[in-house]
């Protein structure tokens, strides 16, 4: 056997899964990204995507995103620092700074892209990192490529966050990253307090708000809108594949450090520029977003009703203040037991193990859309229970697989 395969033929976790049948991930969707999806030729309820405001077949997206390719192709077909700049991302770049209230942006391949472009540009070999411990993993890969010294916080919790920043020297520079959304337990970092220490002890705040932009704040300008902060919010990161129905990622702040940003940031300047009809498409979603905040307010309903019903049949649901809904199942095993039950019964939802989530904290993701139904959301919450009572019942009768994974 060859080095290489050698390397990495002891991993065979997914192989596990896949023989005891309930191996989660990879699902090969045959449709479009709606409220139901077409797997194996079934119609399912998706209740694990990402497209908060249901727009990635809005019409006006979709006659943008043609108009796009008709006009220039398929790529830009290189880096925006070189020859694959086009007036859409410029366009682009504009209508997202005017849209989060900064003086100015930039567009970055990825949101990932942005998080591992943006962190290690801004802070040096000399510098401090500040994360929260529950970070996104594009922050933590970030942090990892910078210079910094580098400090986690406990989660949400401004008593450690303090205790770190006691330490440092007031005049060393200090860059607090920390998500706005929580992408897996859908919880809300309590931002005017982080603002708050920042300014006590001379630190600059990155806000990713990957989940909170497009429902968070008014008329979905995110995370800082919400809190009041977008001001003292030194630097704000998007992405376009949640909301916004597309690829990419995006960092808005001054004009300075925007400038900076296009000219250090490697994960930029190295990388092609987003295709035209993905900058089209999310310049007609901020569009859409002005033009239909009903869309915002619908999200808000059906989170309110489905945590409603969560809670009426004895589901755990944590601290979730967003779309982002979090059933606790507990061991990775049974979680991945419960998602491959409930895609036969009907519902798409994202099983969450162990090491993304803590220990023995293993979640089902569970996500709402403005364009959810009532309907679909007692379907799936009924299958859900009834899944549940099954799972449980059968672990009874039989011994629990392997829970070493």
């Amino acid at each position: 056997m060859k080095t290489l395969q050698q390397r990495f033929s002891d991993f065979t976790q997914p192989q596990f899964f896949k023989e005891k049948g309930i191996y989660p991930f990879y699902q090969v969707l045959q449709s479009g990204q709606d409220t139901e999806v077409i797997i194996n030729g079934r119609k399912i309820l998706m209740f694990g995507s990402n497209s908060y405001l249901g727009l990635t077949n809005h019409p006006k997206l979709k006659e943008a995103a043609r108009k796009a390719i008709d006009k220039y192709g398929t790529g830009a077909s290189g880096s925006r620092l070189m020859n694959g700049n086009l007036d859409l991302h410029e366009e682009l770049e504009l209508k997202l700074a005017e849209f989060v209230g900064k003086p100015a942006a930039t567009v970055f391949s990825t949101g990932f892209h942005a998080n591992i472009g943006t962190i290690p540009a801004l802070a040096g070999r000399n510098d401090v990192l500040l994360i929260d411990e529950k970070s996104h993993a594009s922050i933590i890969e970030g942090s990892r490529l910078a210079f910094s010294k580098l400090f986690k916080f406990k989660h949400n919790n401004m008593e450690s966050l303090e205790k770190i920043l006691q330490r440092m020297d007031p005049d060393q520079f200090k860059l607090i990253v920390t998500d706005g959304v929580f992408s897996m337990e859908g919880d809300v970092a309590p931002l005017d307090k982080i603002i708050e220490l920042a300014e006590k002890y001379n630190a600059a705040v990155m806000l990713d708000d990957a989940h909170g932009m497009g429902i968070m704040g008014e008329g979905g300008k995110g995370t800082a809108s919400h809190f009041g902060l977008t001001d003292e919010t030194d630097v704000i990161m998007g992405t376009f594949s949640k909301s916004l129905a597309s690829i990419g990622g995006f960092v808005a702040s001054d004009f300075n450090t925007i400038n900076y940003l296009k000219h250090t940031a490697r994960a930029l300047i190295f990388s092609a520029g987003i295709p035209p009809a993905s900058a089209a498409t999310v310049i007609a979603a901020l569009d859409v977003i002005k033009e239909e905040p009903e869309r915002i307010e619908r999200v808000w309903t059906n989170t309110r009703y489905a945590k409603k019903c969560l809670a009426e049949e004895g589901f755990e649901t944590g601290n979730s203040a967003s779309p982002i809904v979090p059933i606790f199942v507990g061991e990775n095993v049974k979680t991945y037991e419960m998602a491959s039950l409930l895609t036969k019964h009907g519902v798409y939802v994202n099983p969450v193990v162990h090491p993304a989530v803590e220990k023995d904290k293993a979640i089902l993701r569970f996500s709402l859309m403005a364009t959810h139904t009532k309907e679909q959301i007692d379907r799936a919450v009924e299958q859900l229970a009834v899944c549940r009572k099954i799972v449980e019942n059968v672990r009874i009768k039989k011994p629990v697989l392997d829970e070493k994974y």
